[in-house]
């Protein structure tokens, strides 16, 4: 199901960015790739290896921000240890070696880490989803978009200049409005990520801000249910009249606007529930440790220790997958945060019986 939910969402990317023929070329070989990606995927499948299609990378720790609730900085308030350029390099050609179809890069700031330009430029079959705050993609970087339309900047806005300053700092607001006109005027494919509270949801749902970026150029939506990963901040929760709303609002902007509408938790009910450890996608936090989750910073495995092939064999991963929660809808927030006691004892365990074999051979 998720497989051909991908197929539909890159042919719907084809399609907006139908009057764009150097976007249009891209994610028609994306296409393309992801047949080829699936196959690789399936072959492993049979050898008991399970290659998940997505993988989700924190780069880096450090950013030139302090938003408040960012749940990076909850889980790792420092940038010690972090990937060097060559591990970086060697885990995205074995990603692609083994059909992993597409990259979503976050942080901390992804482009605080300048050379992740370079390794994206090589591997031009691969689309990058880039979370970024905006703030350091200048003039010089567009001008490496342009060449590189395999990468998709998604900029991150709270709501208009009051909602984006209080969070993310004065002027932040400002700053990516004109980003955004560079984007357009260079015809760059890009679009926003938006994290939903309980007291931004009528600005980020409203129908004259999603009018006002489709204007700006933005083709794509990622609306993402916030979770409260930080101290006093559940208050900031989705109330259930307000998620509730969610999905009907997003089949109606998909007929009326010509971008694409994704809302993370709610289109993952639609495919089968969550997609953490493997199911759909895996996290790489900046020092390689291969997680579950961005919300669920567990792991007994490190991809600077061991090849992308041997850690997706994680045996942690194996048991979480067969977790019944995941299959099931929701009901708000991330599963696995909410089970976060649940998932840290059977790490715990996987970690002990790992520990026996050792200590036996």
């Amino acid at each position: 199901m998720l497989k051909r939910s991908l197929s539909i969402f890159f042919k719907d990317a084809l399609r907006v960015a139908f009057t764009n023929p150097a976007q249009a070329f891209v994610f028609l070989r994306t296409l393309i790739w992801l047949k080829r990606a699936s196959k690789k995927r399936e072959v492993l499948k049979a050898q008991g290896i399970e290659v998940p299609p997505i993988i989700i990378w924190s780069i880096t720790n450090q950013c030139n921000l302090q938003c408040e609730g960012c749940y990076n900085q909850s889980f790792f308030p420092d940038s010690k240890e972090e990937l060097e350029e060559s591990e970086m390099r060697r885990i995205t050609e074995e990603a692609r070696d083994l059909g992993v179809s597409f990259f979503v890069l976050a942080g901390g700031e992804p482009f605080m880490k300048p050379e992740i330009l370079n390794i994206m430029r090589d591997f031009p079959e691969i689309i990058f989803l880039v979370f970024t705050n905006g703030l350091l993609v200048g003039d010089e970087m567009i001008a490496r978009f342009k060449k590189q339309r395999n990468v998709v900047p998604l900029l991150s806005l709270e709501g208009y200049a009051e909602e984006t300053d209080k969070r993310r700092g004065a002027g932040t607001y400002e700053t990516i409005v004109g980003t955004m006109k560079k984007m357009k005027k260079n015809h760059l494919f890009f679009g926003t990520s938006l994290t939903l509270t309980r007291s931004n949801f009528q600005v980020l749902t409203g129908e004259p801000f999603i009018k006002r970026l489709t204007s700006s150029g933005c083709k794509f939506f990622l609306f993402i249910e916030y979770t409260p990963t930080c101290e006093d901040t559940d208050h900031w929760v989705l109330t259930e009249e307000q998620r509730d709303m969610v999905s009907g609002l997003m089949q109606s902007y998909r007929s009326k606007h010509p971008a694409l509408f994704i809302a993370v938790p709610w289109d993952e009910d639609d495919v089968g529930g969550c997609l953490s450890a493997g199911r759909g996608f895996v996290h790489i936090n900046a020092r390689g440790d291969l997680e579950p989750c961005p919300f669920a910073p567990f792991s007994d495995v490190n991809v600077r220790d061991s090849s992308l092939k041997e850690a997706f064999q994680s045996e942690f991963f194996k048991q979480i997958r067969q977790l019944p929660e995941l299959s099931r809808e929701t009901g708000g927030g991330c599963v696995l945060w909410k089970e976060k006691e649940l998932v840290l004892s059977i790490l715990q365990e996987t970690n002990a019986r790992s520990a026996e074999r050792e200590s036996s051979r």
